[in-house]
């Protein structure tokens, strides 16, 4: 079960560049839909995935859906090989996305981001115009079909009953 409370703050005291996207964006937006992952965008600068790195070691960091005993260590060099992390940890899942379809990397995505307060923490999450982009862009079906909630929290938003 991922402890949203703790894994959100964890990152952001770290001073860990990452915006939020997908269900806890969703959530952020009013979405009813449950989550049970946090989905980030990180800047992929030596300097940001050195404090990621640093921020989930002590946290039992591992790949989620690997064989059991696999080596895996997150470092770096791993994250200057690879681009996109499903992560396992003491405080739930988290995913890493280097970059993402329809919305590019940290740096493409930060224009259409806004800051929130999240669990008392600054942070940047897809405005949620963008995030209907995101959403539309996967084609899968999970995806499509939250679109239509959050294309009625937007009319609402707009007020457009």
């Amino acid at each position: 079960m991922t402890k949203f409370e703790d894994l959100i703050p964890v990152l952001s005291t770290a001073d860990v560049e990452f915006i939020l996207v997908d269900g806890l964006a969703a959530i952020v937006h009013s979405s009813s839909r449950a989550t049970y992952d946090v989905d980030v965008v990180y800047r992929r600068s030596p300097e940001n995935m050195e404090r990621l790195c640093r921020t989930l070691a002590p946290h039992s960091t591992r790949l989620r859906g690997a064989p059991p005993g696999l080596p895996f260590v997150l470092d770096e060099k791993t994250m200057a090989f690879g681009l996109n992390f499903a992560l396992s940890t003491d405080l739930g899942d988290l995913d890493l996305f280097g970059e993402i379809p329809g919305g590019g990397n940290y740096e493409e995505l930060l224009l259409g981001t806004e800051e929130r307060e999240i669990f008392g923490h600054a942070c940047r999450v897809v405005s949620l115009d963008t995030l209907l982009r995101l959403k539309r862009s996967t084609g899968r079906a999970k995806d499509l079909e939250a679109t239509a909630e959050l294309e009625e929290i937007h009319r609402r938003q707009e007020g457009r009953f």
